[in-house]
This record gives structure tokens, sequence and C-alpha cells, in this order.
């Protein structure tokens, strides 16, 4: 049977219980409740996997990081993940502005002109369309 090691640590089930209701991140709370579960005789790891939702490796896991690596061992890490779309400098969004400003003042006519539907019609002839000649005529 797998033990909570507190004593390794200088932790009390006190400190396990406080970690687990004030932990910034719901993950890490998740973590703590786990472990003082098993460490306060409530379930084993198995059972206590079936009471939160997870799998047994997982709060197995959970158990030996935490024996091995201590308690921040077991605290939440962003780690991976798409890189955000807009910078988060100032710097950055400034000199972003000012691109999109100049763009703005070369856009496209066809997009930015005034609007078709206006009614005005053009006097010059179609380029499609040729026009009549005299010598066809006779």
């Amino acid at each position: 049977m797998v033990r909570v090691e507190m004593a390794k640590w200088g932790q009390t089930l006190e400190d396990l219980r406080t970690a687990a209701l004030s932990a910034p991140h719901q993950r890490s709370r998740e973590r703590f409740q786990a472990l003082y579960l098993i460490a306060s005789g409530q379930f084993n790891a198995t059972t206590c996997a079936a009471h939160i939702g997870r799998q047994d490796e997982t709060v197995l896991a959970w158990l030996h990081r935490y024996n091995t690596q201590g308690p921040d061992a077991l605290t939440y890490k962003k780690t991976g993940g798409r890189a955000p779309l807009l910078p988060r400098n100032r710097s950055d969004r400034s000199s972003r502005s000012s691109k999109i400003a100049s763009r703005s003042s070369m856009a496209c006519p066809a997009t930015s002109g005034p609007s078709r539907s206006s009614g005005s019609t053009s006097s010059k002839p179609s380029a499609a369309a040729p026009a009549a000649t005299p010598s066809a005529a006779s």
C-alpha cells in the first residue's frame, strides 16, 4: 500500500487540507485534495481516483511525485501551448497600430470607394462594347 510521506516534507494532514482549499489553481487544489483524502485514510489511491473521476495511474503519479519531489511538484505550471496571436508588449502594439493605420490609407478603391448602389451611371462608353464606325454602315 502506497502512503503519503508528509513527514518527509515537514507537513501535516492539516497542511494538505489547507493546500487543497487555498491553492491558486484548480488542478493544484484537486491534486492536494486527493493526497488529503488518501493521507486521512478515507480512501486508498484507487478508490480516491474513482471518487474524483480520475484514472488510477494519474492519482498514483501525483502520489509518487509528491513523495519523491515534494509539494511543489504538485503545483500546476502551464506548459506548451500555442503562441498568442497578439503580442503582449505595449511597444509591439504601438508599432502594430501604426502599420494598420498606414495600410488603411492604401485601401483598395473597389472596397472603400463610393457605394455602387448610389444610382449614378458613368457617361464613359464601356470598353467592352466596340464603337460603331461609319464605313461599316454602307
